[in-house]
């Protein structure tokens, strides 16, 4: 089938000025992308400055949030009206993002564009995103994130080809000007790649021998992918993958894999006499996951220790480890692993793209962070159905739960007791003036008794990247305590109502300690220190988190 016709140059009568990209694309409300213009002023501006757009490959699809449908059909007029050569999208536009990452490499594309605002909420009155991945598939470098926001600065019109909507419903091939589209199923190259990886059949073999799992989709993008992997290849029962089918505002769910938003799996799960002997979940757009045994809750942090120490049970990572990496506010226990294994190990700031170059480098082959995401060198980004997939392997070939797993691993290691406390929604001025007070404080309190230890050092992070050499600073307030304890706090820009105060806790305590303490127990001296020390409480006027992990 053919479609063609002209392009059109569509005047732009103002430019935007808050079209900057994070590290996760430009997120903003839905309502906010539906403003004339506002899409297809971003997209032009990717076009125009991403390398090897005329005649090159590009990827496109996303989470199945409200908008996504629309956003697809504009992006392929806008391509083709660019002179991209070939577009593989997916049917339904249903693509997650580390299946997009394995896209991009498997087919030397340029690029991919993805539609997706993560873990935050869809639907009209929630958000929408556009996230930019490089040639290797991983989350686009800042310098190129610069180049596109100078873009929007002056951009003064837009191109677009004038055509009808094209069908998502099942593969296929189409042309728009001289671009062919081309329409895959989007679930069957992860799961070649995962074959790849696992054995799926010993998997199997566990899960159905009386090791009942539960899976939460949370009505985002991995349901489909979930389905064939987990009910299918694994032979899980039906009914195991919940929450499989991706709705636009995710059926009212909140797709962020933890104990608060995932309430529902976490209240099957922490029963002691839960039926069920392992669950996950997965965010929006399946990057993130979150792990639950029977009776108990995996900290992310400890999940990343967890797979390192127990890399060796994985076909594809058994015969050893380049390296392992995590961002600066997870927590220190894969260090402690990585040191006993003399692993190297590297610390970042929090962003993919710093793990993407120390893995395009060989320097490593795991890596992490706290916020529910692992991954390794099989794409360029965080995966939620490989992680889970790893923890089954494990499992599978120790033969033991989750809680046996975890009781074994703090035996050998020691624990990192852990914990983030989320501040949601804060007005921008508030939350500023907060951070920099705190940080203002540096030079004054160093040796000054802090929760019951002497504060021994207090800096904001820097790092300059091993591999290209650049340099980032103010990633987020450290400060550490004689006792070998710390406490972190950093200002989220991933929200798109006010700001996010993300503060983290952590205390290690060595194997002959005790190693069974709640965490919140553990750090309560942390806590109520910081919220002292900072003015927390009484200048956001919350009394606690909005979400504590």
């Amino acid at each position: 089938m053919s479609v063609s016709s002209p392009i059109q140059t569509i005047k732009i009568p103002t430019s935007f000025s808050d079209q900057k990209p994070g590290t996760s694309g430009l997120r903003k409300s839905s309502r906010h992308f539906e403003q004339t213009h506002y899409l297809e002023s971003f997209i032009e501006a990717i076009f125009r400055t991403l390398p090897g757009v005329e005649g090159g490959t590009l990827i496109l699809g996303g989470d199945g949030r409200y908008g996504n449908r629309r956003a697809i059909d504009i992006i392929l007029r806008m391509a083709a009206a660019h002179h991209v050569k070939r577009v593989i999208t997916t049917v339904d536009g249903i693509l997650s993002t580390p299946a997009a990452s394995n896209l991009v490499r498997l087919n030397n594309a340029i690029g991919a564009i993805i539609l997706s605002a993560s873990h935050n909420s869809g639907g009209i009155n929630g958000d929408f995103g556009v996230k930019i991945n490089g040639s290797n598939g991983g989350p686009a470098q800042e310098s190129l994130t610069d180049e596109i926001y100078k873009c929007t600065q002056t951009l003064t019109e837009y191109s677009i080809c004038k055509n009808q909507t094209i069908s998502l419903q099942k593969p296929d091939k189409y042309v728009i000007f001289n671009m062919e589209v081309t329409i895959i199923d989007g679930v069957d190259d992860y799961l070649k790649l995962m074959q790849k990886l696992f054995d799926l059949d010993k998997i199997s073999d566990f899960i159905n021998d009386d090791f009942h799992i539960a899976f939460d989709a949370l009505n985002a993008v991995t349901g489909p992918y979930a389905k064939k992997l987990i009910e299918g290849l694994l032979k899980a029962p039906e009914g195991t993958v919940r929450n499989g089918i991706p709705k636009e505002d995710f059926g009212g769910l909140h797709p962020d894999p933890n104990l608060t938003y995932a309430n529902k799996l976490a209240e099957l799960l922490l029963d002691k006499n839960s039926s069920y002997s392992f669950g996950a979940a997965c965010d929006g757009d399946g990057d993130r996951n979150m792990i639950l045994g029977r009776g108990c809750f995996v900290n992310p942090s400890d999940s990343l220790a967890i797979l390192v120490a127990n890399y060796k049970c994985v076909p594809a990572y058994c015969n050893g480890l380049k390296g392992v990496a995590r961002s600066m506010p997870t927590s220190s226990a894969v260090d402690v692993v990585a040191k006993e294994l003399a692993i190297p190990y590297y610390e970042t700031p929090t962003g993919w793209k710093f793990f993407g170059n120390l893995l395009d480098a060989g320097k490593i082959t795991i890596c992490g962070e706290e916020s529910f995401g692992t991954g390794s060198d099989h794409v360029r980004e965080k995966d939620g159905l490989w992680a889970v997939l790893f923890w089954l392997q494990i499992l599978a070939e120790k033969r033991i739960s989750v809680a046996e797993l975890m009781k074994d691993h703090w035996l050998r290691f020691g624990r990192n007791y852990y914990s983030r406390h989320d501040y949601e929604n804060i007005p921008t001025d508030i939350a500023f003036s907060l951070y920099e007070r705190l940080e203002s404080l540096s030079n004054k309190i160093i040796g000054k008794n802090f929760a019951g230890s002497s504060v021994k050092h207090m800096d904001n992070f820097e790092y300059k990247d091993p591999i290209d050499n650049s340099f980032i600073d103010q990633q987020g307030i450290r400060i550490f305590l004689a006792n070998g304890s710390r406490v972190i706090l950093r200002l989220s820009g991933t929200g798109t109502k006010g700001s996010t105060l993300r503060i983290y806790f952590e205390d290690y305590v060595p194997s002959t300690g005790d190693l069974k303490q709640d965490p919140q127990w553990a750090l309560k001296n942390l806590i109520q220190g910081i919220d002292s020390l900072a003015e927390i409480s009484t200048r956001t006027g919350m009394n606690r988190p909005t979400v504590i992990t």
